[in-house]
């Protein structure tokens, strides 16, 4: 029996993808860096194995499926191809994989996380479904008729799927460190347009999709007019959100979501678009809206004495701002304290400006030190540069939180796509004292 061995299973679609697999009684295994990752957890109530990496972790008889953080160079990818084995880059493995399903891919610079998992939830209220999410979520059903993922642009990587559907939830200038400008981002979209075998559902108010061109019918969602799914009559509560959906300007149904912000209506409307494409009854749908609980690292709280704690990966401007506006929806008494870890050298000078405009929007705003990453670990600018563009901002290391006690009945919104998580925890900690 083949065993699969990822080499760098801990990162967060290689984390999913492996779940999938051990869900349909493959033998899966892993290896990776010894620090400890938020996607861990999963993989180890699976029982998948993680190893160290080591050369000796491969074995005669295995698919070695790589991540793409991991150079050729690797010393477990060099032993596999010393000894002939078949390996896969990751992206080419799930390319390969959903021809066996109805797929489902959902792309954009913003959201593609939370409308994955959104899409996935309600699809299982109606069909068996697999899905492979961005938070390192992912559960494969041997019955499945519907694979729902997350397609991700960096790197062009998304060109490895040709998918039934596909969900783009907007363009916008991201990965600066790959992408030359805009255009270059777009023209990446487009192409993946061009591979879409069945249907498209975009963001009908994002002047960039507009212009998307496809082979397959392209439907429309958004706030305004002219878009074939429309949400009106939206009303904000501190409970979360309603709205009223009409298809082709005809009144379709009414929906709740326990979400909060703009962006979250936004995707509901893309998986009600997608849903109804399908011919899944608007009951079903709104039902399962209504029970969504979120992905990882998303908008998740705690309550802490007088404190909300709130969780987010938002590491880009139009990220943050959101984030923001919905926390502001939800506790709209509370003052909203930022602490935000900037996630690349490339990202943090490309939109120095724009992170700093959106950062002004929180009542107080705490940085932490950038975040390099796998590709990079050094750049010309340092978190001083961005402190100097927020008014009244501060800088704040994981071994002194103490700032933050000062906030009572405040919400603290920890921010960041890279190791966030350790001032959150250490703060946590400085709590329980």
């Amino acid at each position: 029996m083949t065993i699969y061995h990822f080499v760098g299973i801990k990162g967060s679609g290689m984390s999913a993808l492996a779940q999938i697999l051990h869900d349909m009684n493959y033998h899966v295994q892993g290896s990776d860096v010894e620090k400890r990752f938020f996607t861990q957890q999963a993989l180890e109530q699976s029982g998948i194995k993680i190893l160290p990496f080591n050369k000796d972790n491969i074995k005669p008889g295995m698919t070695v499926i790589a991540g793409n953080a991991f150079p050729d160079t690797h010393e477990e990818i060099v032993e596999a191809k010393k000894l002939g084995l078949p390996i896969v880059r990751y992206h080419r493995f799930l390319g390969d994989f959903m021809e066996n399903f109805t797929s489902i891919a959902v792309a954009g610079a913003h959201g593609k996380t939370s409308t994955t998992g959104l899409l996935a939830h309600v699809m299982k209220g109606a069909k068996p479904t697999s899905f492979l999410i961005g938070d390192g979520t992912g559960k494969g059903d041997r019955e499945a008729e519907y694979f729902v993922f997350e397609a991700c642009e960096y790197r062009r990587h998304f060109l490895s799927y040709f998918p039934d559907y596909a969900i783009m939830t907007n363009i916008d200038f991201d990965h600066p460190d790959y992408y030359a400008n805009i255009e270059d981002v777009f023209s990446a979209f487009q192409e993946m347009a061009w591979q879409v075998k069945k249907g498209i559902f975009a963001w009908g108010d994002d002047e960039h999709l507009q212009k998307i061109q496809a082979k397959v019918p392209v439907v429309f969602y958004g706030f305004g007019e002219e878009n074939d799914f429309q949400a009106r009559n939206i009303v904000k509560t501190t409970e979360g959100t309603s709205f009223d959906v009409f298809v082709r300007n005809t009144y379709y149904n009414t929906f709740k979501i326990p979400a909060f912000g703009d962006h979250n209506v936004l995707n509901s409307l893309a998986v009600i678009a997608l849903c109804h494409y399908e011919e899944i009854e608007s009951e079903i749908i709104a039902e399962r809206l209504q029970t969504f609980t979120g992905v990882k690292r998303r908008f998740s709280e705690k309550k802490i004495g007088s404190q909300i704690i709130i969780d987010d990966y938002a590491h880009h401007p139009t990220e943050i701002k959101a984030t923001i506006d919905a926390a502001r929806q939800k506790y709209p008494e509370k003052d909203i304290i930022a602490v935000f870890q900037p996630h690349t050298f490339t990202r943090t000078q490309t939109f120095l400006d724009e992170f700093a405009e959106s950062l002004n929007k929180a009542d107080k705003v705490y940085l932490c030190e950038i975040f390099g990453s796998v590709r990079e670990n050094h750049g010309k600018l340092s978190i001083e540069d961005l402190q100097k563009k927020i008014h009244d901002s501060e800088i704040i290391t994981e071994k002194d939180t103490t700032p933050l006690k000062k906030y009572e009945n405040s919400v603290i919104l920890f921010m960041g796509a890279g190791d966030i998580q350790k001032f959150q925890l250490a703060y946590e900690q400085l709590l329980q004292v």
